[in-house]
Formats: C-alpha cells, structure tokens, sequence
C-alpha cells in the first residue's frame, strides 16, 4: 500500500481554527442582525407609544374644547330661554325711552349694557322690547360676561341691546344690522329648524374682532322677533393650543377647519382690518384660515380631511393624529418630529454594538478550546490508527469507546478491521454457494418457459428484459422486438396514465398489484385484459435488482363485468351514466386531481321551464326532450369527459384536464349552443335552455360533497341571473348561502323571542303642516341591541314563508298603534306594506277581518300598500283579492308607482285608492328636469282618475315646493321625519291631524 501523508495539520488548515473563525463570525453576525432588530424593536415600540400619546392628547383636546363649547352653548340657550319668556310675559312698553340723536339713532346706555334703535324703527312692539330689555340685561349680562366676551340681542326692527356697554360706541348710523352673518343665519329663511348654531370664525364689523357666535333665535308666539348672540373671540378659543402637550416638549398643536387650512388666533400686535364702507356693506368677511406652510403637515390634513380621496399616504416624518371638534367642524391635530425621538437612541445602538462583538470574541476562543479538547484530540489518534491500517498492520491502538459521535467512529473503525480478516476466510464458501446458486436458477428459468401464465422480468426501471413463450403468444409478438422496450409499450393507449402510477406504487409500496388492459402488438384492433402482480427481486443485502411481473388473462371476466355496470351505472332513458357511476367517476377524478395529475370541471345542468313542458305536452314528451338533450350534449363533448343524467331535468358533466376558468367557460357556452336549436316533439318545436353551475376542483374544493354543492349553488346562481347562462361558483355564493341560512335561522328565533319593533314615519300635508297619517316599517332588534336592515332579513323571509307570519305581526301591532292613536281623539292614517307571500294568501281578507274587529281600529284609516310587481302575475285572482279587502273597507294604495310595469289598462281595473311615487322620481328635484315632468304628469294622472296621490323620499324644501305647486299635498321624507318609534313621535313639533 502508498505511504499515507501524515503531517498534523497547521494554521488555516486546522479544523479547530478555521470553527472557531466561522463559529466568531456567526457569532458577531448574529449579534449585530440581533441588536438591529432589538433597536429597531425599540424604535417602533417608541414611535407606537409616542403615537398613542398623540392620539390621546389630541382626543383630549377636542373633547375638552367639545365640553367647554357645550357648556356655553348651553349657558347662551339658557340666557335665551330667559329673555323669550321675558319678553312674552312683557309685551307693553313701559318706562321712558330716550330721544334720537343727530344721527336719527336712540340710544341708550349703563353700567350693564348699551342699546341702540334707528328712530324710524320705534313701533310699539320695538319700544317694548327697548323698554324691557335694559331691565333683564342687568340680571343676564353678569352671569353671560362670565362665559362670552360679548352678549347682545338683536331685533327685527334692528334694535340691539349689548354688554358690555362699551362695545356700541363703534354703530354708525349707515351700518345695517340685517346683513350681518349673525343676524342672517338666524333668519327662518337660513334657520327653519329654530334651532341655536354655531357660527363659522368670521371678522365682526362693530367689535372689530374675529369671533366666533352661538346664534339662538327667539320666537314670541311663533313670530321671529330676533336673534340672541353670544361672541367668543378667536384668541381665546385657541389660547391654550400650545400648553396641552406637557408630556414632551417636542409635541407641537395644530387647529384646522374642514378645508384643511390652519386656525391661529391673531397676533396682539397685528393690525386688524379698519372698518370703513366697504367693510360695513361686505360685514360677512369669513376667516379662511391659514394654509399650512409644511408640504407633509398639509399632506396629513388632507387625508384627515378628505378621507375618501385617493389621496396617497407617504412615509412622513412626524407622529400626527387629529380629533374632530364637533360643534365648529374644525379638528385638533397633536404632531411630533421623529427626528426628536431617533436622536435618542443612537447612543444605545454603539453601546449594544460593541457588547455584540466583545461577546462573539469571547464565545470564539472559549469554543476554540472546547472543540480542540473534546474532538480534535481523539480525530487525530483515530487517524493514526487509520494510517496502521492502510499500511497493512491489523494489530491496531486501542481508541476511545466514549458514547459520543468520535466513539461510535471508533467502535465501527475497530468491527471494520475486523471483518477484514473474516472476508478472507470465508472467501471460498461465497464461491461454493454460487455455483449451487446457478444450479437453481437453471431449474427455475426452465419452470418459467413452461408456464401457463405470463411471465416477464424487467430492470428497475421496468425495461422489459425477459418474456417466456406464453406471454410471447399472448402479445403476438417476438421476444426480441420488446426487450429493452419499457413496460408501458403494452399498454392500450387508455392506460397510459395508469403506468405513472405504477411506478409511483412500486416506488411506496415496492409491489403493485391490479387489472390493466394491453394491446395485441399485431392486431392493433385486439384488446385484452389481464390480471398483473409485480413483485422485487432482491439480492442479499436488499438491493433491488429486476421485477417480476407476472400475467393472467381475464378478458372474458371483465366483459362480463362490462355488462353488468352497464346495467348499474347507466340511465336506461337516456343512456347517459347514472347518479352511482357519475359519484363514483367524480371520486376518481377527485383522486387523480390530488395526486397532481390534472385539473377537472364540474358542470351541473338543470333545463329551464321543464316542468310546464311536462304539463303542457305530457310526460311522454318531456322523455323525448332528455333524449334529444342527453344525444346533443354527448356530441359536443370529448371522450375524456363524463355526463350523467342525476335524475329529472338534471345533468352533470366532468370535464378533465381542464387548465383553468377560461377555457371551462368556453367548453360551457359550446354546450349551450346545443340548446340553440328548437327540438320537434310530435308537432311542437319546443324552444329550450338550460342554467350551468360550474366549479373547478381542487381550485374551489377537493371534497365530493363540496364540489356538488358549490356547483348546485352555482346553478341557482345563474338561474337567479336570468335562466339559459353559466356561472361559476365563488366563495361569495357560499358565504351568502351560510348566511342565509343563518338569517333565516335566526328569524324563526326572532318570530318565537318577538324581536322585531315597529317604526311609524309621519305624512305630512303641506298645505297645512299637519301630521295625517303614518306608514308602518319593521325593524329588527337582536339581543345583542343591533338593528338587522330590512333589505337583508326581508328576501329570507320572502323566500322562506316566514313573512306571512311576520306580516301578521306588523297587521296586529300596526293596529294596535292606531287603535291607541285613535283613543287620543287623532284622525290618521296608517299604511301597511304587504309582501308578495301574504298577498297571495287567500286567508289574508279573514285575518284583516279578524284584526280589525279585534282592535277596533276604523277600517278607512287602515291602507294596504302593494308594489305593481304584486298584480301582473294572475290580474284577475289579484283584482279578486283586492276586491276583498276592499269590501272590509279598508283602503288600497300602489306603492312606488313607476317603477314597474303596469299599463293604465290594468289600473283602471284595479279598485285603488291611492297611488305613492317613488322616491326615484323624487330625489333629483329641482335639477333632473325628466324627473319633474314625470312627477306631474304622475299627479296629474292620479287627480284625473279621482286618486290619492302621496310622495315618497321629499328632503329638501325645493321639493316640498314643487310638489306643492302641481297639487300634490300628501308627502312623506325625512325633510320633516325619518322613522321614529312609536315614544319617539311626541318629540316632532308638527299638529296631528285631529
């Protein structure tokens, strides 16, 4: 043997060295990736809290600013309410009132106001207002001084009456008070609510100051007689913006209106705009604010202001948060530099630096010593002994039996020289047995040419090596056109995908075992099947060295077969496959699809309108149209793909090896070509089609009983579309599937539990403001207090049955609502919305009759709304249901009139009393000019025929108008109420009709 090189190792050749470099360098590495994430853990953790603190500070402001402004909101209404009562208790003047000066003004002054009155002005009403005033400003102005910088009353008349007194030395007799932004906001033109508001910051032209104004009108009797104000000036509103961020000196304040520009009050020492003609007439100058001057402050008010812009969000370099102050639409932004906060950790981050790499050059030398230590003593006395050994000596040192991995080495170093020795010794008996090998082996190759069954030896990668005579027969071919030749060449062209999976198997399993079909290699016509077992052939130490394969023929058995699934598995009708053989190919597929082979479709099929053919034509004739449509759809199919006939009107397809959505779709509308064409039954041509559901698995599902029900759901989906269309599943269909459900699990709780409560929105008539009836809408309460809407439980109900019930309800309680309006003298109304369902019930005139006895409710006040939807389906079983209800005198009203599709033939038939037009028509008044010629002509249309005429969604007084001025009096919108519940209505400031 060559002379091993056995010179111990130096410097970077050391295994020791070089782990203890790399152990050092991992060390500092991960140190340093360590300590960044640490400092940057910290970073964020401080940007987080000084974040929270911002936002907490600025919620605090803006709540503390809200209180301070509610407090004098209520402390000006309080004044108000005062003065109003005052004023009423004393109508009369009395006391002496001062002459005019040479400007043609009264004035008048003490210690607590001033007051002032053009002498053209003074009536008896303003004398008595002048008179009494001064009386009650002595006991307001003290405690009102204390809240506002200045409270002062101005009258129609354009008397005022201000304290301090002071302020009224600037009035001119050319300055008209009626122009003056207080004085108009307060007007019932500007304020029909009557009720106090807030002034936008505006620059006041006799005070000479920008303030901002609690305005509160005062009635007398109804009648507008002026405006009581209180002022605050703007540098006092915003004098504190900067002590509020005591936490960290760094923290800035930001006040900005809804434009986003910046509130400030005033500088002490800047010039105010000078009053002079000009000002006077243009006295409505309003504060714009400031534009912020910073390009990412400007940026962050932005977004706080127009939240739903695509305005995009940069990294910026302040913590900023803001909170809205309610009463004057402004906002309080609290700000922070991040700069400020950064400056305080580079410190720790060169102090956590240098800890890192003082600890990696510790760990290094400390694993430098263990490693020597404990391995590389002990590896090189076991190359020592490694070097004896290749030099021929067998007498080896004795190693270390330690029970660590160098131990384990040693033991198995030491059993390996030993076997050396033994291999020689038993060298000659390996050759004895080889030969009695052979010997056998001449024997059992002679057992395997004879055989009755197929037998073949093939490598490890099934290359056929050996055939014996039988098989040769079997396959028609020579044994020497197939060797070497893989094992899948004998397989029909259908069994090619099933050779992967032998492999696969015998890979697992190391034996596979199953019938395959294989084809004559002469007779390419000549099929046969047969039963295959493939089993290894080891060597002694479990090499795999061949399989062999071995063959029965069973053609005759599978036919047999063949014949009997015919009968399980196929639809006698149709010949289509069945449910069975159609759940069975479906698994199968599922199989294939998680083994990674392909994708697959689920097509599910249902003819639209089969079933009036049945009735219609007769059953006979529907089976001629399964027929047809099972023979068109099998010709537009491929022969990979399976269809089956589930049972009535309803096919499935798989389509395999589909590569996704888009070309699904396109076999789908193929398909639905085939519907194109009429079909001849007897002598009808029948026009047909069919809604597809389709689902893609293992995309939406790998599951059996998943795929069809998201393909069913897809199905009703498309029928829901329109009927003769496809669509796909989506987890969407399933959520709204589960959701259904639970809807409509919840509403039969709430059905037992009586959770539903009912709202009453007021119709008004404008001629006279008078409150002459209601309609009734349900709303539900679960019991965790949130309020279900209509449009989401209502189509469940609908769907479901559950809305006769439900409805039954609302006819009780709705007439419970009125018989109790009733007892309290009122002469109203109250409409009932009915649903398709309980329209349809023929119980429904006995239940109303029931009802109405029950309560003992005027059945003329009781009015039943339907939509136009309601009365095209059997006109003339609705016209008698109508007529029904009719005779119990209750009255019928068409709700959203114009927005179906009934023709004035049917509605000259139907006995109505009322028509309602729908809030569609009615919302883009005065600005679409096609809805207000629609709108007449309806009103007109209803005035010819002698009906009601009610509108529906009226918002703003412009409608209001409108409706007014082409005769329709009746309206109903939130411009006077939204939905109140029944304790709610004695809240609304409008007469009921009595």
């Amino acid at each position: 043997m060559k002379d091993v090189n056995t010179t111990k190792p130096t410097g970077m050749n050391s295994l020791g060295l070089k782990f203890s470099v790399v152990a050092f360098l991992a060390i500092l590495v991960a140190g340093l990736v360590f300590g960044y994430a640490v400092v940057l853990l910290q970073e964020q953790a401080l940007f987080e809290q000084q974040q929270a603190a911002v936002q907490r500070t600025a919620k605090n402001y803006a709540r503390q600013l809200d209180a301070r402004l509610d407090h004098k909101e209520k402390s000006a209404i309080l004044a108000s309410q005062v003065l109003s009562r005052y004023l009423t208790d004393n109508a009369r003047a009395s006391g002496t009132i001062p002459r005019a000066g040479r400007d043609n003004i009264i004035r008048q002054q003490d210690s607590f106001s001033a007051a002032a009155i053009p002498a053209a002005n003074l009536k008896s009403d303003a004398s008595a207002v002048f008179s009494h005033s001064q009386l009650i400003w002595q006991q307001l102005a003290p405690f009102m001084l204390e809240e506002f910088s200045r409270f002062y009353f101005v009258s129609k008349h354009q008397f005022i009456r201000v304290a301090p007194a002071a302020m009224l030395q600037p009035l001119t007799p050319e300055h008209n008070l009626h122009t003056d932004l207080y004085y108009l906001e307060a007007t019932p033109e500007h304020n029909p609510a009557k009720l106090p508001r807030w002034t936008s910051v505006y620059y006041h032209p006799i005070w000479q100051d920008w303030v901002v104004s609690i305005l509160i009108p005062i009635y007398v009797k109804e009648q507008f007689i002026g405006v009581s104000v209180a002022d605050l000036t703007l540098s006092e509103l915003t004098r504190n913006t900067n002590n509020i961020g005591y936490w960290n000196r760094h923290t800035q304040v930001l006040l900005f209106n809804a434009e986003g520009r910046a509130i400030r009050a005033p500088d002490p020492f800047e010039e105010l705009p000078a009053i002079s003609d000009k000002n006077v007439r243009s006295a409505n100058m309003v504060y714009q604010g400031d534009v912020v001057a910073d390009p990412e402050l400007r940026a962050l008010v932005a977004r706080v202001v127009q939240p739903a812009s695509r305005i995009t969000n940069p990294e910026s370099s302040y913590l900023f948060a803001a909170a809205p102050v309610k009463h004057l639409n402004w906002h309080a932004a609290v700000y922070l530099d991040k700069t400020e906060i950064k400056a305080t950790l580079q410190q720790f981050r060169g102090r956590i630096s240098f800890i890192f790499i003082a600890v990696a050059i510790v760990l290094a030398a400390l694993l430098h010593l263990i490693s020597y230590q404990f391995v590389l003593k002990r590896l090189n006395r076991l190359s020592g002994a490694v070097v004896k050994l290749s030099r021929g000596d067998l007498a080896q040192d004795t190693l270390d039996n330690n029970r660590d991995e160098i131990g384990v080495l040693n033991r198995a170093f030491t059993g390996m020289s030993a076997e050396i020795s033994q291999l020689v010794t038993g060298l000659n008996e390996r050759i004895a047995e080889k030969e009695q090998a052979e010997r056998a082996a001449r024997k059992l190759s002679k057992a395997v040419s004879f055989s009755s069954s197929g037998i073949m030896l093939t490598d490890p990668h099934l290359s056929i090596e050996y055939l014996n005579p039988f098989l040769t027969e079997l396959l028609g071919c020579d044994e020497r056109s197939v060797v070497n030749q893989p094992l899948n060449m004998l397989l029909a062209d259908e069994m090619e995908q099933l050779s992967t999976e032998i492999t696969q198997t015998l890979h697992e399993r190391q034996h596979w075992r199953g019938d395959i079909l294989l084809q004559h290699q002469k007779l390419p016509a000549k099929q046969f099947w047969v039963s295959l077992a493939i089993a290894p052939i080891r060597d002694d130490i479990g090499n795999l060295l061949n399989y062999v394969c071995a063959m029965q023929d069973i053609s005759f058995i599978k036919q047999s077969q063949k014949q009997m699934e015919h009968l399980a598995y196929y639809d006698i009708l149709t010949g289509l496959a069945n449910r069975s053989y159609f759940r069975d190919q479906l698994r199968k597929a599922i199989a294939m699809a998680h083994r990674g082979y392909y994708n697959f479709a689920l097509l599910y099929f249902d003819l639209d309108e089969f079933k009036r053919i049945n009735d219609t034509l007769g059953h006979d004739a529907g089976d001629e149209l399964l027929k047809e449509v099972a023979r068109r759809l099998t010709s537009r199919l491929r022969e990979e793909d399976t269809i089956a006939r589930l049972g009535g009107d309803e096919f499935a397809v798989i389509l395999s090896g589909i590569k996704d959505r888009h070309q699904a779709s396109t076999i789908a509308a193929n398909l639905q070509q085939a519907f194109h064409e009429p079909v001849k039954l007897g002598t009808h041509d029948v026009a047909i089609s069919a809604s597809i559901g389709i689902t893609v698995a293992p995309e939406d599902a790998s599951e059996e009983e998943l795929l069809l029900k998201h393909a069913d759901l897809a199905m009703y989906e498309a029928k829901a579309r329109g009927k003769n269309t496809f669509h796909f599943f989506s987890q969407d269909l399933n959520d709204a599937a589960n959701e259904r459900l639970q809807i409509e699990n919840q509403l039969r709780e709430a059905i037992r539990e009586n959770q539903f409560l009912l709202y009453f929105q007021p119709k008004m008539d404008i001629r006279t403001e008078v409150i002459t009836g209601y309609e009734t809408l349900i709303r539900w309460l679960r019991p965790d207090n949130t309020l279900v809407p209509p449009v989401k439980f209502i189509p469940v109900a609908e769907s479901t049955g559950l809305i006769v019930q439900i409805g039954e309800w609302i006819i009780w309680e709705a007439c419970r609502f009125l018989a109790r309006q009733q007892s309290r003298g009122y002469d109203v109304t109250l409409s009932i919305n009915l649903s398709v369902r309980q329209f349809n019930d023929q119980d429904l005139p006995l239940i109303v009759e029931r009802i109405l006895k029950r309560t003992g409710v005027k059945p003329r006040a009781v009015i039943f709304e339907i939509t136009e939807s309601m009365l095209m389906g059997d006109t003339d079983a609705a016209i008698n249901q109508l007529n029904q209800l009719k005779r119990l005198g209750v009255s019928l009203s068409i709700d959203d009139f114009g927005t179906g599709y009934s023709s004035l033939s049917y509605l000259k038939r139907f006995p109505v009393d009322e028509l309602k037009i729908d809030r569609s028509f009615v919302k883009d008044i005065p600005q679409d000019r096609n809805d207000m010629d629609i709108v007449a002509a309806i009103i007109a249309m209803a005035q010819k025929m002698n009906l009601r005429v009610v509108a529906e969604g009226v918002e703003t007084l412009q409608q209001v108008e409108f409706l007014r001025a082409n005769g329709c009096f009746e309206v109903q919108g939130y411009y006077y109420s939204m939905p109140l519940a029944e304790q709610e209505l004695s809240q609304l400031n409008f007469t009921v009709n009595t």
